[in-house]
């Protein structure tokens, strides 16, 4: 809202500061979030979110091209919902409709973007793109420097921290950036960290895919599916995978998140449990829907608007699985005061406000313009 109180004088300044080289990143706000897990969030400031997306549009679609088809995160098309559709097809696929031996390998990387290798990373970029200079839209040198710029900031360096230092004392070492080593992790949720993590990992992609030949192979940034009928070749694939993650990329598989089961078991992935000829969604965003409805029949100040927007989102979330029942049931939860604001869709995929008729007076007051000397027009 600051920014956008005088957002066209501050874009011509931001203009200016790239094209002449003295754009500088302004401090991040820190903060720790406990939900879903606890996590160290580096916000960063509204003017260097307008270059992330900058340095976005400039390169994602060449970048896109030359990702594998099965990783999830940060593209066009191809969020939660489409990765659990196409771990789906994986189960249906490999074990031929459910009539052959298949497996699971759910696996994990160990705090993944807290030990990012810059200049790996950024090597992997700087060559890709001086292959591509034919096709960028933007001067090279001009690009690659702001990617540069970008990419070894210090997002701890004069940070805002607006959370209680003890906080900080329930999260591991490994999990914040303020024990990285030097030129080393990236500041979760930006959206060019989401990008450079798929540009981080594409040779493990393509390792798994084309090297160790798993056709049923899926990432949604660090968590990664394969699917096989091979049992052995599966089982082997744990230490050539943690090899090359250590050898390459400088990261370390997580032990404990080593996931291998038959593939009538269920699979947990992107917030769903995932098994033959069904798939049912996790117990914590049911659970989180109750939170949010005893929320609202609590609040003392009714949010419409926002109310409306909640309800909805857990709806659109639910409404992707055969959650009638339970859709109903958290519903039903709700207080004579919602009900007197809104109403349902008969299955119960969309919260409507109520309609009610307007008195004379509301209506005067609304369409002053409908009037002439008190009488309407």
């Amino acid at each position: 809202m600051v920014f956008e109180m005088d957002y066209e004088s501050k874009l011509f300044t931001l203009r200016e500061d790239l094209v002449h080289g003295t754009y500088t990143i302004s401090p991040s706000i820190c903060f720790v979030i406990t939900d879903p897990v606890q996590r160290e969030i580096f916000a960063a400031d509204f003017r260097d979110r307008i270059v992330h997306h900058l340095i976005y549009n400039y390169i994602y679609e060449l970048f896109d091209r030359h990702f594998i088809y099965d990783s999830y995160s940060c593209r066009l098309e191809k969020g939660t919902h489409f990765g659990i559709k196409r771990v789906e097809y994986f189960l249906c696929s490999c074990s031929q409709n459910h009539s052959r031996e298949a497996y699971i390998l759910k696996l994990d990387i160990k705090w993944f973007f807290m030990h990012i290798d810059k200049h790996i990373l950024f090597e992997n970029i700087e060559t890709f793109l001086s292959k591509k200079k034919d096709k960028l839209t933007v001067d090279y040198d001009f690009l690659i420097k702001l990617i540069h710029q970008v990419i070894f900031h210090d997002s701890t360096h004069n940070c805002i921290i607006k959370w209680k230092e003890s906080d900080w004392g329930w999260l591991p070492d490994d999990k914040s950036l303020f024990y990285s080593p030097k030129d080393t992790g990236l500041a979760i949720w930006n959206l060019t960290s989401q990008l450079f993590a798929n540009i981080y990992l594409d040779s493990l992609d393509k390792y798994i895919k084309y090297e160790l030949w798993f056709s049923y192979y899926g990432r949604y940034v660090d968590d990664f599916v394969i699917i096989d009928t091979d049992k052995q070749k599966l089982l082997s694939s744990i230490s050539k995978i943690k090899f090359f993650l250590s050898d390459k990329l400088r990261l370390t598989l997580h032990p404990k998140k080593i996931y291998f089961q038959y593939y009538t078991k269920w699979v947990q992935f992107l917030g769903a449990y995932i098994k033959p000829y069904r798939t049912y969604i996790r117990k914590r965003t049911i659970g989180n829907f109750y939170k949010k409805v005893q929320e609202v029949n609590v609040c003392k100040v009714f949010d419409k608007e926002l109310t409306q927007s909640i309800v909805n989102s857990y709806l659109w979330i639910l409404n992707h699985y055969k959650t009638y029942k339970i859709r109903k049931k958290v519903i039903d939860n709700f207080s004579n005061r919602f009900w007197s604001q809104f109403h349902f869709t008969k299955t119960y995929t969309k919260a409507i406000p109520n309609i009610r008729k307007l008195k004379a007076s509301e209506v005067r007051n609304l369409y002053p313009q409908w009037f002439y000397n008190g009488d309407i027009r």
